[in-house]
């Protein structure tokens, strides 16, 4: 069933008709708390999950040090039990978050990690030898690794990358998943929510003939997702008249909560652990760091064991104080322990509906996806609340976030021709702009205007237009209208619009009546909130015919404008920025130009944007962070290099020693081809070889390692070519005599048609004198040939050949080379005899007539000619 699945995945990508040399890769990484999933899309390349080194279909999503060496994956995980403060899991609570958070008091409570604050105000973890990596470093070295995975598959490099984020994130968490994309030498196509990109891969090999509603369930490790989405079908461009229908993704709200999950469950089974062994041996393990990272490995081996049995038995040898530890542990205790969460389970749906307006029996089913949704108490949760006939499990709960986000990439790319899959996301912040309005006078009290731009389940990829009277610069706040999570700030940006005065002034000039300030604000496909763009505006009267009916019909295009709130005095603009405005006046004829410019104008204004609270890494930070990564990963190869050369040379030290031992077997190749004093000065230089290895080569250089073995091998390289010529030189001497044979052959055929012309038989293809010098070249080399053989009889095993194997091989290619020439010559055509003037000629006359006509025939030239 699996096979058949991917079958009729890869079945729906079919490569655009761009050549494969012009495609580029394109990369997507579901990046979770516990476990990374990738997927790769290539021509040529089988549509599927990345394997890791191990053949894994998924990564450890941690990075950890085994002192100086640094690991990835399980090697990394499984490192906390001796290194607890070397590794580093779950950074994606940390992702962007204020230090001053729940979120990073949290996870002090479930890591061994040391946890500091960084001079933006996030997270850093420090090493004990008192280094200190940032969460967007640590988390840029996983995408890194992953990223030299998919070039390993897809043998070249890979950049273009999609990332799976929860619905819940914020602006600064995502810029912190941006900045470590950055920093790890990848280019952002998007980030998606994983509720959506699980919608694509269920909407990748189904129709929907009628519109469908259903609810994804995604109980992850640290967190619980629900997201309403809506699944139908429509014309792919509703402009064009043949257009195909395309299926329509619409997310209509979203639910979540950013604290249960997989994670809570194994933080609360390792805390019955830890407090079972503190009730048998009354000594308190929470003090012991290497004791709570093996504790917190068997709390999740221990949870997998209780999603099937009624039972399990917790075993850690010498768990902490030279104590082996082991306790039987229930299911029900378990469930008891968390019978707080089941509302917290279910809590996120409610919500999404509420959000959505929709109600239980709108919704088709509730699909399931998520490693924690396998855990029998989120699924009796859910059954309870919403009937069990509503559940599905028709993705895989794994995987089906990474492809489905793979595939959005990929038709991010526009290189790719695959299923048309339309989507529709939104944010679910509601965000707010405000300003100071200006003071009608001196002694006014300045008013704050807060607008909302963006509110709660705004479409993303929209922009929306505000409109401002005034004469003075304009500083505005972006921020959201609620704090999204508990210690995280509201404001997202500072925007100082400068430049206002001298555009309403110049516009005025050019004879403007009302000039007003325009101000985009953007919210991007990947949820970013920006103001992009800011002019001052206004529209000069058009008293012609052609400006009247303009005013009559209306003119230009309108982009969506926020109404100003109540309070302001300040009125919103009637109109808005006409979206052929500056084209109108390139396409103006030489005679308009001269005229006095008509209807809508438009002055940039100058834009300068701070962050007030949680920056994002600006360049020069990223750039830093980049030359950490390389350095590291240059001191790794460095040493990778340097134990492969140690590697290469002691094993070809032990392999020299294994021949040298053998010296008595009078039989071996290495005897009969070396001499007895060779082989004395390579046993000599074995054994130097072999002290410097053991004394020198920890601290010795890489090219030193090469260098000492191409010392030996200078020695034993004699000694392997006598024995290769031996193997060769029949050979080569078989291929010499089959081209003298063969040579001599031709020779003698083509004599006799020779012959056979002259005595007015057949053209021959050849002349005496080409026959002549190609028996000469093969008397040359059958001389050549019978020399160098009698000389080489003569040549022991241990010596060097008199002719070396490949000397024969390109002597005989010349002789073949000079045969082929003639070989390939094709049969020169007779020429046709003409018709005589005479009629009353004799039979002798037509007999001398035909000889001449034969012998003036005009022979193939040295270099012979094809088309006789």
């Amino acid at each position: 069933m699996h096979c058949l699945y991917r079958l009729l995945l890869a079945s729906l990508l079919l490569l655009g008709f761009v050549s494969e040399k012009v495609l580029a890769s394109v990369l997507a990484i579901d990046y979770g708390t516990e476990w990374i999933k990738a997927s790769l899309m290539k021509p040529g390349v089988p549509f599927d999950v990345l394997l890791n080194k191990d053949s894994k279909r998924k990564i450890q999503a941690s990075v950890g040090w085994k002192r100086n060496d640094r690991l990835f994956g399980s090697d990394a995980f499984n490192i906390a039990a001796r290194f607890p403060t070397d590794s580093f899991s779950s950074l994606k609570y940390l992702q962007g978050v204020p230090f001053e958070s729940d979120a990073t008091s949290y996870y002090a409570s479930i890591s061994t990690a040391d946890v500091v604050k960084t001079v933006r105000g996030t997270a850093a973890l420090r090493r004990p030898d008192g280094t200190e990596w940032s969460v967007e470093e640590l988390i840029a070295m996983q995408f890194a690794y992953v990223k030299e995975l998919a070039e390993a598959v897809a043998d070249e490099k890979v950049q273009d990358v999609i990332v799976t984020v929860p619905p819940f994130y914020t602006q600064f968490e995502k810029d912190a998943v941006v900045d470590a994309i950055e920093i790890a030498g990848l280019r952002t196509i998007a980030l998606i929510n994983d509720g959506t990109a699980t919608a694509v891969n269920y909407a990748m090999t189904r129709t929907f003939p009628s519109p469908e509603h259903h609810i994804i369930f995604d109980a992850g490790a640290s967190s619980i997702r629900a997201t309403v989405v809506s699944f139908g079908t429509g014309a792919s461009d509703a402009k064009a008249s043949t257009s195909k229908d395309s299926t329509q993704i619409t997310v209509l709200a979203v639910g979540y909560d950013r604290m249960t999950g997989g994670t809570e469950l194994n933080r609360r089974l390792r805390d019955i652990l830890a407090a079972d062994f503190q009730n048998k041996h009354k000594r308190d393990i929470t003090r012991d760091k290497r004791g709570m990272a093996k504790l917190w490995k068997e709390a999740e081996r221990i949870k997998t064991v209780l999603s099937a049995n009624a039972e399990a038995m917790a075993t850690v040898e010498s768990l902490a104080f030279d104590i082996d530890y082991r306790s039987k542990v229930t299911r029900s205790a378990f469930e008891e322990a968390c019978s707080d969460l089941s509302e917290h389970f279910i809590a996120p749906i409610h919500e999404a509906l509420v959000r959505s307006g929709l109600t239980l029996n709108n919704i088709s089913s509730i699909i399931m996806t998520g490693g924690s949704s396998r855990v029998p108490m989120i699924q009796n949760a859910v059954k309870a609340a919403f009937g069990e006939d509503k559940l599905a499990w028709n993705v895989n709960a794994d995987e089906a976030t990474v492809l489905g986000a793979a595939l959005h990439g990929a038709s991010l790319s526009r290189q790719f021709k695959t299923k048309d899959i339309r989507v529709s996301d939104i944010s679910p912040f509601d965000v707010q702009i405000s300003y100071l309005a200006e003071s009608k006078t001196q002694l006014a009290k300045p008013r704050t205007i807060h607008t909302s731009v963006f509110p709660p389940n705004s479409k993303t990829g929209t922009r929306k237009t505000l409109t401002f009277k005034r004469k003075e610069d304009l500083s505005l706040k972006v921020e959201y209208k609620w704090v999204p999570a508990v210690g995280f700030p509201t404001e997202l940006l500072e925007v100082d619009i400068t430049g206002i005065n001298e555009a309403m002034a110049n516009l005025t000039e050019m004879g403007v009546l009302e000039p007003v300030v325009k101000v985009t604000a953007a919210l991007s496909e990947s949820g970013f909130v920006s103001i992009p763009e800011a002019v001052a505006y206004g529209e000069i009267k058009d008293d012609s015919l052609t400006g009247k009916l303009k005013g009559l019909f209306g003119g230009g295009s309108a982009s969506e404008q926020v109404p100003l709130n109540a309070e302001s005095n300040e009125s919103a603009d009637p109109f808005e920025i006409p979206g052929t405005s500056s084209s109108s006046s390139e396409s103006a004829t030489p005679s308009e130009k001269k005229a006095a410019p008509k209807g809508p104008q438009t002055i940039e204004l100058t834009i300068k944007t701070r962050f007030p609270s949680l920056a994002p890494m600006n360049a020069l930070e990223k750039r830093k962070a980049r030359d950490r990564l390389a350095e590291v990963e240059y001191e790794e190869k460095a040493k990778q290099r340097k134990e492969e050369a140690r590697n290469m040379l002691e094993s070809y030290l032990y392999r020299i020693r294994d021949l040298l031992e053998d010296t008595g077997n009078t039989e071996s190749p290495f005897v009969k081809c070396s001499k007895d004093s060779e082989r004395k000065a390579i046993e000599r230089k074995l054994q130097e070889s072999f002290g410097w290895l053991q004394d020198k080569a920890d601290e010795a250089e890489t090219s030193q390692l090469i260098s000492k073995r191409s010392e030996l091998e200078a020695l034993e390289r004699p000694i392997v070519h006598r024995y290769k010529e031996i193997e060769e030189f029949p050979r080569a001497l078989n291929n010499s005599q089959m081209w003298n044979w063969s040579t001599r052959l031709f020779l003698t055929e083509a004599r006799q048609n020779l012959t056979a012309e002259e005595k007015g038989g057949p053209l021959s293809k050849y002349s005496k004198e080409e026959l002549d010098e190609l028996e000469k070249t093969l008397k040359e080399h059958e001389a050549w040939l019978n020399e160098k053989v009698e000389k080489q009889k003569t040549v022991k095993m241990n010596e060097d050949p008199a002719v070396e194997s490949s000397d024969l091989k390109t002597r005989a290619k010349k002789l073949e080379d000079h045969l082929q020439r003639l070989v390939r010559r094709k049969v020169p055509l007779r020429t046709k005899k003409t018709s005589t003037s005479s009629s009353a000629g004799t039979s002798e006359t037509t007999s001398v007539s035909s000889a001449s006509s034969a012998e003036e025939t005009p022979r193939p030239s040295e270099s012979g000619h094809d088309e006789l």
